[in-house]
């Protein structure tokens, strides 16, 4: 299966973006209860490790990967 790839940019003057809230702004998944899941099954990898914490601050530079989806933040 092949990987989709998503560059998602910060808002200008925002330095991270919480977990869940990145899922939900990349359009992954659909709902904010749907990112916490994830994240709590341990689905959801950052920089290659499993992230379980929800509100983990994502900063510029860190690939974040569910299933065959991967977020790269810039």
């Amino acid at each position: 299966m092949k990987t989709q790839r998503i560059i998602f940019e910060l808002r200008e003057g925002d330095e991270f973006i919480p977990l869940i809230q990145l899922l939900k702004a990349a359009g992954v998944v659909d709902t904010g209860s749907e990112a916490q899941e994830v994240v709590t099954a341990g689905l959801v990898l950052r920089n290659g490790d499993v992230e379980t914490r929800k509100r983990a601050k994502i900063t510029t530079g860190e690939i974040i990967q569910l299933q065959n989806i991967e977020i790269e933040v810039k």
